[in-house]
């Protein structure tokens, strides 16, 4: 990933840069929200933004962490309504954000959790071109999946702009995948349709063009945006290519489960305090 670290010593990293990755790294390790870190830079300055999220990945990366792919956020009208932002971005998974498929959230991992449904993909080719096409993202897509993020903010009462949440490694937190794979010649995925559920009760809808006009568009966005920056997708990362409806706030003892036409289901439970002990 190329950003305004490159070719800084580890001691020159610019102040504001290692100051909101520090904050926003005890607040992941203490479970005491932030406050937001966009104050420490130049009003909408994405690009530092992006510099603190890299330097918490290359420490997550020193520490043993496993880069497993790429997540995009901001994808859907109406979480960048709920957010009040007017762009994607994206972030970094770790293979320790991994929840089994009807498994429960790990306690003590998230500070203020929410839960998206999404269509994951599986790449069986690299991405490399700058300006990448939907022919190239078909032709390298081994499999579509469905899947839940649940996202979560290190900045207190999710009080984000772009730049906190670009900081904040795109506001990533858990993922969980379905486990029977579907290749694209056998679903639309700008067609297919998404309602999750929580104690039996529709939380949230959407379709597949609600996804920057269809997932397919959203990896074609990502894909673009890190070969400029010098980290294409390659082949066997995992890409969760954004929310097809709004994003849920979830509490202890909620089960979510979401339904993806064409792709199944995928289920996720929150503890209790008592479970968690």
């Amino acid at each position: 990933m190329s950003t305004v670290l490159d070719g800084v010593r580890p001691d020159a990293v610019p102040p504001a840069v290692a100051k909101a990755a520090d904050l926003l790294a005890e607040a992941a390790r203490t479970g005491a929200a932030c406050p937001p870190v966009r104050t420490l830079f130049d009003d909408g300055d994405v690009e530092a933004a992006y510099a603190v999220q890299q330097l918490n990945v290359r420490r997550g990366l020193d520490a043993g962490r496993r880069i497993v792919g790429r997540k995009i956020g901001l994808t859907s009208p109406a979480v960048q309504a709920q957010l009040g932002v007017d762009q994607p971005d994206f972030g970094a998974l770790f293979a320790d954000m991994a929840v089994p498929d009807g498994g429960e959230a790990a306690p003590g991992r998230l500070l203020q959790p929410k839960v998206e449904a999404e269509v994951a993909l599986v790449l069986g080719r690299d991405l490399p071109h700058r300006e990448c096409t939907v022919v190239d993202v078909l032709r390298a897509v081994d499999f579509a999946l469905p899947a839940l993020e649940i996202v979560d903010s290190r900045v207190r009462g999710w009080d984000i702009s772009l730049v906190d949440t670009v900081a904040d490694n795109a506001s990533c937190g858990l993922y969980v995948l379905g486990g029977t794979p579907v290749p694209l010649t056998a679903v639309d995925l700008r067609a297919v349709t998404m309602a999750m559920s929580r104690a039996g009760g529709t939380v949230s809808e959407g379709t597949g063009a609600d996804c920057l006009g269809g997932p397919l568009n959203a990896a074609v966005w990502l894909a673009t945006a890190l070969a400029e920056r010098g980290d294409p997708l390659r082949a066997g990362d995992l890409v969760l290519t954004g929310a097809l409806g709004p994003m849920v706030p979830a509490a202890p003892g909620d089960v979510f489960e979401a339904r993806i036409s064409g792709l199944g289901s995928v289920r996720v439970a929150f503890p209790t305090e008592e479970d968690g002990q």
